[in-house]
């Protein structure tokens, strides 16, 4: 004789073993508590299906809300792109000025330069080129 399973009864299955599952958790919480010097409380207990339910309309709001959280929190943290200063030009005047700063520096850099090597010159005997050509 075999049995064909359905739904039905394979769901009633499944209740009856999660009840004594249940009743088998208990049991051994209250031995546990017992092991620790406890005494057994109805709190201990676990509790099948005690989880609060949120409607679809209050997951929206919530997910509306954190996204307008997310696009202040990005929309101030990036900085505004500073504002470029225009490139400075040099002016002609300027530029001469430059040139004639330069031209005095040097002057007095050769000026100073030569000053020793005079002295050293009177010192050395100047030395013979011969046929080569001065560059």
């Amino acid at each position: 004789m075999s049995t064909k399973l359905t739904p039905e009864v394979i769901a009633a299955a499944i209740q009856g073993f999660e009840a004594q599952k249940q009743h088998l958790d208990a049991q051994i919480t209250e031995l546990r508590a017992m092991l620790n010097g406890q005494q057994p409380s109805a709190e201990s207990t676990p509790r099948k299906g005690t989880r609060r339910k949120m409607s679809a309309a209050g997951r929206k709001r919530i997910a509306e809300a954190q996204r307008k959280r997310w696009a202040a929190a990005k929309g101030a943290s990036v900085p505004a792109a500073p504002a470029t200063k225009p490139k400075r030009k040099l002016s002609a005047a300027g530029r001469a000025a430059i040139v004639a700063a330069l031209k005095k520096r040097w002057a007095l850099k050769r000026a100073a330069s030569e000053k020793p090597q005079a002295v050293a010159a009177k010192k050395a005997a100047p030395k013979k080129m011969g046929n080569r050509k001065a560059a």
